[in-house]
């Protein structure tokens, strides 16, 4: 029954992606010209989409930090003795698996952007202002919920405390029922107004074709690091990484569809806990901690993007001792970046401009063209979540088995 579950959701998703796709090309068909005054068709049109997509992303990022104190609190005071030691080998791995994946299309980068013919076409399509909007702000940060799990769940160890134990337990199957019967459910609605967005603003169609050569550079990229990671977590752990990849899809196209680690967490749980290759407790911890600390793909992805984006504005790639200080500053941002859309670039905007020497042309178009991919630097990341939980299997669960 489970098995089915995933495949009507892998299901659903394809068919808000491609239902998105097509209602957007509609809508940006329709007429963009006023009559009398009146509002365009095309702004009446996505003033009904764009309410929806808010108010749905609202309810789901409500839900992220209450789903991380549900999943990591709970895993963390279940695991006794080697929580400290997890929490440091999962902040390690995290930075680590982003730092060297940054290293590794800075190398790319260096061998192949000189060689590319790349044009700078981008167009400025901008959205109606939201006639109707409701704000669920969440009761706070992903950070802060974070901090509060490890704090809280270390404290719980530390005392003893068999009663809020206890009630870190009933809070994560108060969570489960709520990502089961709510989230889950409205998932498909809000991958497919984001796709009736992005096509509208001319993201998946007008300029496809404009960085096109850099995407597919970057999507390779990814594939071979999360080979690398797969590999490096089955020698770890000494189990086939094919018995965690294999269950993976329906997070992989629900991050394509969502932009974001954090409105994916219910559906890598999910995935990550059909798996016979990793206990429950390594993927509470996991998967919830790395869907806020580990970026690889979309710092893979930022890396490659600066370094191309320089040699278009600024004629030149930036040199090996600038890289390197940025790829290791990116590494620390990606760590704290939100698990939301676009949340890499945003939080490194600073070191983009104050290391790299970006302008505002340059940041904009960073900026741009990441959105182009972002989808699949998610799916990346979100994917790559698994090969570190495997690695935490072989670290700590090798003896028991």
């Amino acid at each position: 029954m489970k098995e089915k579950k995933s495949d009507s959701l892998l299901i659903k998703i394809a068919a808000a992606v491609i239902l998105g796709i097509i209602i957007g090309l509609i809508i940006k068909s329709t007429s963009s010209e006023s009559v009398n005054g009146s509002m365009p068709t095309q702004h009446i049109l996505m003033n009904i989409v764009l309410p929806i997509k808010h108010i749905l992303g609202q309810v789901i990022f409500f839900m992220v930090p209450l789903i991380i104190i549900g999943f990591v609190t709970p895993a963390i005071t279940g695991m006794k003795n080697n929580t400290s030691k997890m929490l440091g080998t999962m902040l390690m791995l995290a930075y680590l698996s982003s730092v060297l994946a940054a290293a590794f299309s800075m190398a790319a980068g260096y061998i192949i952007i000189p060689h590319l013919n790349i044009e700078q076409n981008v167009t400025d399509i901008l959205l109606p202002e939201m006639i109707f909007k409701l704000d669920i702000a969440p009761m706070f940060p992903v950070i802060t919920a974070l901090f509060f799990s490890i704090t809280f769940g270390l404290a719980v160890i530390y005392t003893n405390s068999a009663l809020l134990e206890k009630i870190f337990n009933e809070l994560n199957n108060v969570v489960m029922l709520l990502v089961n019967k709510l989230i889950i459910p409205i998932l498909p609605f809000f991958i497919c107004a984001t796709f009736i967005e992005l096509t509208y603003l001319g993201k998946i169609t007008d300029q496809l074709f404009t960085f096109i050569s850099m995407v597919i550079l970057v999507l390779i990229g990814q594939f071979i690091w999360l080979t690398l990671l797969y590999t490096i977590g089955g020698l770890i752990s000494g189990k086939s990484p094919f018995r965690v990849l294999k269950h993976y899809a329906p997070a992989y196209f629900t991050a394509v569809g969502t932009m974001s680690s954090a409105a994916t967490l219910p559906v890598a749980l999910k995935c990550a806990g059909k798996s016979d290759a990793l206990d429950k407790d390594i993927v509470d911890f996991a998967i919830p901690m790395g869907a806020t600390i580990h970026l690889c793909g979309s710092v893979l992805t930022e890396t490659f993007f600066v370094m191309g984006i320089s040699y278009i504005l600024y004629g030149s790639l930036p040199d090996l001792h600038t890289m390197l200080i940025f790829i290791v500053l990116l590494g620390i941002f990606a760590v704290g970046a939100p698990g939301v859309p676009g949340g890499t670039v945003a939080a490194s905007i600073g070191i983009i401009t104050s290391v790299l020497g970006f302008d505002a042309t340059g940041v904009g178009l960073v900026m741009a063209i990441f959105a182009l991919q972002d989808s699949f630097g998610t799916a990346c990341n979100v994917t790559g979540d698994g090969a570190l939980a495997l690695m935490l299997q072989g670290i700590f669960k090798k003896k028991q088995q």
